[in-house]
């Protein structure tokens, strides 16, 4: 039993170090380094410089005219902004609306080979300093270029991280993504005042134009993989709360699971190809950072989390002590609950217990992404999630 028992915290603190104890190591951390060794202001340049706005378009016809309303409403210099579009595989209108306005380039390709592919492609055609990647189906808040472009006042940051913002009140286990993304971004934004965001978000992401290097068109989340990247090269992520890409969550939860399934299995492609991240001799904080905010929840804490309830049990039938008991208890209340955000979705009614539904769904999709990743052929074009 001794052996269960010390399995069983061994597992119960990695499962609350990652979703609770990270979050509250990082303030912690955060506080001492700025008080020990502030970060240096950077004087502000009054300049704009030219920057291109690069969207990856797949038959986007229903986002198109609102999408174009929003890019003209950017608080930024009309010449400086250039708008590239690159619609390869799109089978609608996409491409032809696009050519509507005069301002954009449009780049296509009829054939489909995923977003990363399409990345590649349409950098060729890219020529200015900066470069902002953002989805067709995302708002951006009318200041986020110029914000964006004051974090690379910083000579140390090659990326930019902008806020991801759900647009739900939560009605819905879909819509609780909202939620989760308000606690990431609290995490994101105390990443970087340590030291660097553990990765940017494929909604609103900016990189210095020189450093670029084509992704490999079989990755799976390429915001991941080409934001760390640049952290590869020494450069820092900054995260910019002041310019935030607004979208509305999934459709359902069938549509969320699609998304979910994806950014498992590109989390584990990620933990791979990022691996040597994990080096402190090497990299220093950003081992920690990356290990405990992506590595540990990508690939390691979901399956901890699911093996907690079988050692309790098995603590309690040998004739562990009462407080297993307890933790059992507590362990089965978690998982009724959940069950009873499920029904409620089910039924299309809103509940408080959506919150442990989506909590306990988002760490079960991680073993169907994990399925798809060992099985995984090498063609990164996805089914996208339809939006609410």
């Amino acid at each position: 039993m001794t052996a269960l028992i010390i399995l069983f915290w061994i597992f119960a603190i990695i499962v609350f170090y990652t979703f609770f104890g990270y979050g509250i190591v990082l303030w912690v951390a955060v506080r001492i380094r700025e008080a020990l060794r502030p970060r240096p202001s950077h004087p502000v340049e009054v300049e704009y410089p030219d920057v291109t706005l690069l969207i990856a378009a797949y038959n986007e016809e229903s986002c198109i005219a609102e999408k174009m309303e929003n890019c003209r409403s950017l608080q930024y210099p009309k010449e400086k902004i250039h708008f590239v579009w690159v619609t390869d595989g799109s089978t609608d209108s996409t491409p032809d609306l696009l050519r509507g306005y005069p301002e954009n380039t449009v780049l296509h390709d009829d054939r489909r080979r995923g977003k990363s592919a399409a990345l590649n492609r349409a950098m060729q055609y890219v020529s200015t300093p900066y470069v902002i990647m953002t989805d067709a189906n995302t708002i951006l808040n009318a200041e986020s270029i110029y914000r964006i472009i004051r974090k690379f006042d910083d000579p140390e940051v090659g990326c930019v991280c902008g806020e991801k913002r759900v647009l739900s009140d939560g009605d819905s286990a879909a819509g609780t993504e909202g939620l989760y993304w308000k606690y990431e971004c609290a995490l994101k934004k105390l990443d970087d005042r340590l030291y660097s965001t553990m990765g940017a978000v494929g909604e609103l992401i900016a990189i210095r134009r020189e450093l670029w290097e084509d992704i490999e068109p079989d990755v799976l989340v390429d915001d991941m993989i080409l934001s760390m990247g640049i952290v590869r090269k020494g450069y820092r992520i900054a995260y910019c709360a002041d310019a935030y890409a607004c979208e509305r969550p999934s459709a359902n939860i069938a549509e969320e699971r699609k998304r979910k399934v994806r950014l498992s299995a590109g989390g584990f492609q990620a933990t791979s190809k990022l691996r040597d991240l994990l080096n402190p001799f090497k990299y220093g904080v950003v081992a920690f950072q990356f290990g405990s905010h992506r590595v540990l929840r990508w690939v390691l804490t979901p399956s901890l989390l699911v093996l907690l309830l079988p050692l309790n049990i098995a603590i309690v039938c040998l004739g562990g002590p009462v407080l297993y008991t307890v933790t059992l208890i507590l362990q089965v209340l978690f998982y009724l609950c959940a069950f009873a955000g499920y029904f409620a979705d089910k039924k299309g009614k809103k509940s408080k217990f959506h919150v442990p539904y989506y909590f306990l769904f988002a760490n079960l999709t991680t073993f169907a992404g994990l399925k798809y990743y060992v099985s995984f052929n090498g063609n990164a074009a996805w089914e996208k999630a339809r939006r609410a």
